[in-house]
């Protein structure tokens, strides 16, 4: 039984979202809305809610609505599946990059791959609401946990000590929330449990993407210290190695977020958690099945899913279904059927050196699929790429597979944080002069690539660290990101194909490494200032 989801259903009365002020703007399309008429004080004056509050914090990351399978959403204007978190978060850092497309043309979803967004785009908007949707959420269980409402609700002894584990939880993934908001707007709307009085119907503030920064990383080392330890707080909940691991992707970003490199911190958080006793899976396909939750000693912070208990056509439901297509058989991934959406391009596959290679992370399907793509519409076009499967390591079904259920939700876990990239991410920063050592970088490195099959290497360099970031990583939501870093993603340096709206790829505005605040936004606060270039 997967930890906080089991009563995901039931936990939604306790989750104070009627207190859900609006946290970007008085909007009425894509607000924050009311949900239940239940207020914090019946909420909070009982710690038995207590849990099941935390649950809806952790439930933002992987659900869109109140309800299995997507119904109440949590925000209006636009359907829970759609603007699920990771599935619009995979939305924003995969499809424009190397590693997908995408077959379908709904609205302006082919815009993304393209690269030429506007502020009116509905998969931008998407994903800001739900980053400050889930940010609300957080406010508001960290408002009424300070010590001083604890002791006002009599919350004493271990109860006291459990809250307090749960506060420092709620403030870990606002933490995340922001980071995400951080990585891709950059200047945003600024709501804490103390800016904005709860009711309030004044536009926020605005905080520049320096500040935000800072903000981000002095919640981090706040809670790093308040959090359980290492792998004490249970599957699928945030501890301190979680804040130790964002700690040093926001350090390995600095230079982008601030002008201000943070090398040094990377290797120092990167090595408290390698200190922490994390390991590798031994089989590297076995971290994207439906059971990754069992015996996975790699995974630091997971966003947890379940055929059964907590149904969401977004999360890894959407990334095994969509990537599902043409003479592929269905019944390998463990569902009904595909959705002939997502493949690869030509540029992901070589970096692999082209299909059928020993590096096992280089699951390629490509009977029937063209290496070139001519038409991104046609599912025909671009290699699948095999990743995510509603399959256990035994072979066996998801919870929900079409032969004992539906066949439509999948139990997969995304696995947000893993040793793979702390160990990436020390190596990238060894080379970069953060102080780490190089033997050891190279040893994390082919470590990696032994369980992959693929053939140790000799030495390393930072370009080889991207494309083994790529290859290590790929559909892991973390490639845009990556390549701003490398100062790879808007120019010529790097092209694949229909960059820039071309068949071949080119370099488009600099302006793109950043994503605009939705329009709606910008005329509803007046606090706000567009991101240039839009």
């Amino acid at each position: 039984m997967k930890s906080y989801k089991t009563r995901f259903r039931t936990l939604i009365a306790a989750a104070s979202v009627a207190m859900l002020f609006s946290a970007t703007s008085c909007m009425k399309d894509l607000e924050q809305t009311p949900i239940v008429d239940v207020t914090s004080e019946t909420i909070y004056s009982n710690f038995a809610n207590y849990p099941n509050a935390l649950a809806k914090l952790y439930g933002g990351f992987a659900h869109g609505g109140q309800d299995g399978g997507g119904g109440n959403p949590d925000i209006s204007g636009i359907d829970a599946n759609f603007s699920q978190y990771t599935r619009q978060l995979f939305t924003l850092q995969v499809l424009p990059t190397d590693e997908a497309v995408i077959a379908w043309n709904d609205g302006s979803l082919q815009t993304i791959h393209k690269m030429n967004w506007d502020s009116s785009s509905e998969f931008v908007s998407a994903f800001y609401y739900r980053i400050f949707t889930e940010i609300a959420f957080c406010n508001d269980f960290i408002r009424n946990t300070t010590d001083e409402k604890l002791a006002a609700n009599n919350i004493t002894g271990d109860n006291l000590t459990q809250a307090k584990y749960m506060r420092a939880e709620a403030r870990f993934l606002r933490a995340l929330a922001y980071y995400h908001a951080l990585d891709m707007f950059g200047n945003v709307p600024f709501v804490t449990e103390d800016n904005m009085p709860v009711g309030s119907t004044n536009p926020p503030p605005r905080i520049t993407r320096p500040e935000l920064y800072k903000f981000v990383e002095a919640e981090l080392l706040a809670v790093a210290g308040q959090l359980k330890a290492p792998r004490a707080a249970g599957y699928g909940r945030a501890d301190q190695a979680a804040a130790w691991t964002l700690l040093a992707r926001l350090y390995l970003n600095a230079g982008v977020y601030t002008g201000t490199a943070q090398y040094a911190k990377v290797i120092e958080y990167t090595n408290k958690v390698i200190a922490a006793g994390y390991g590798l899976k031994s089989k590297y396909a076995d971290l994207f099945l439906a059971d990754n939750h069992l015996n996975n000693p790699e995974v630091i912070f997971p966003i947890v899913f379940d055929g059964i208990k907590a149904r969401t056509f977004g999360g890894t439901t959407y990334l095994v279904h969509a990537a599902v297509g043409g003479t592929m058989k269905a019944k390998d991934f463990g569902i009904n059927g595909g959705w002939s959406g997502l493949r690869t391009t030509k540029a992901y596959v070589n970096l692999f050196g082209g299909a059928g290679t020993n590096d096992q992370r280089g699951n390629f399907y490509t009977e029937k699929q063209s290496l070139e793509i001519e038409d991104l519409g046609n599912f025909g076009h671009g290699y699948a790429f095999v990743k995510f499967k509603n399959i256990t390591s035994t072979g066996a079904e998801g919870s929900d597979g079409p032969t004992n259920g539906s066949g439509d939700f999948v139990d997969t876990d995304i696995p947000l944080f893993r040793l793979a990239d702390v160990y990436l991410m020390y190596a990238e920063a060894t080379l970069r002069g953060g102080g780490g050592d190089t033997g050891t970088a190279l040893g994390y490195i082919n470590d990696l690539r032994a369980r992959a099959g693929a053939n140790p290497v000799a030495s390393i360099n930072l370009n080889f660290i991207l494309d083994e970031r790529g290859r290590e990583l790929g559909w892991e939501m973390t490639r845009r990101t990556d390549l701003i870093r490398y100062g790879k993603f808007t120019t010529a340096s790097y092209l694949w194909p229909w960059k820039g709206g071309v068949k071949n790829g080119q370099a488009v505005e600099d302006y793109r490494n950043l994503y605009p605040i939705p329009a709606k936004d910008i005329i509803a606060n007046p606090n706000l200032v567009q991101n240039p270039g839009y």
